[in-house]
């Protein structure tokens, strides 16, 4: 089973320098949420925002074993516009 610390820390490697929130919002292990804040995201559509979060975690989202992860993806600037720093 994974755990949120296992998805952030994949997410993290990935994008180096982001801030990353996972939380698992069902209890079952296989149901996530994130909030990903990342300089990577400067100028990208939110869908490609998306598949770079994706991306190192397509072995377990194709196994199954990472059935949902709900994504919020901001820029920086993005997250600072919000009034949430």
């Amino acid at each position: 089973m994974l755990d949120a610390e296992f998805i952030r820390a994949r997410i993290l490697e990935a994008l180096p320098g982001s801030e990353v929130d996972v939380r698992d919002y069902t209890g079952t292990g296989d149901h996530y949420e994130a909030r990903v804040v990342s300089p990577d995201f400067a100028g990208k559509a939110m869908v490609q925002q998306h598949q770079l979060v994706y991306a190192p975690l397509q072995q377990w989202l194709k196994s199954g074993e990472l059935h949902a992860l709900a994504l919020k993806t901001y820029s920086p600037e993005q997250w600072k516009k919000l009034g949430t720093r």
